[in-house]
């Protein structure tokens, strides 16, 4: 498993624990962010290999995010993780609209963390 810089955007600070936990155990670098309006700037700065996004989140929701971000960023490809949850069949064409890879239901396994990190990068470089 490569060692990866992983952006996590997600509103709640306090529930945060398990995925950084996770995350940090397998090696991966963090940069969390907590305020949907930092977001997309700190893609820009950062160029994180993978972006985790809470779908629920105030200002801005996870689908306006992702599509920003590959507005902003079309050449960096970088694979969009979403979080959340209440995940319904209707969102598919939302993910597949925002350029959102992959998605975890909460609350998720750590193997079911790293598996959906691991295939999401593999499929956007293969």
């Amino acid at each position: 498993m490569r060692r990866r810089k992983i952006l996590v955007i997600n509103k709640d600070k306090n529930s945060l624990g398990d995925l950084v936990e996770i995350l940090t155990a397998s090696g991966h670098e963090l940069v969390l962010v907590h305020d949907a309006r930092l977001a997309v700037d700190t893609v820009v700065r950062t160029k994180p290999d993978v972006v985790l996004v809470e779908l629920a989140m105030p200002r801005k929701n996870g689908f306006e995010l992702a599509d920003e971000i590959n507005y902003t960023l079309p050449t960096l490809r970088i694979p969009i993780i979403a979080m959340s949850a209440y995940l319904k069949r209707e969102f598919q064409f939302l993910f597949n609209l925002c350029g959102i890879n992959r998605h975890l239901k909460k609350p998720f396994r750590p193997l079911d963390v790293i598996w959906a990190i691991e295939n999401a990068s593999e499929e956007m470089f293969a």
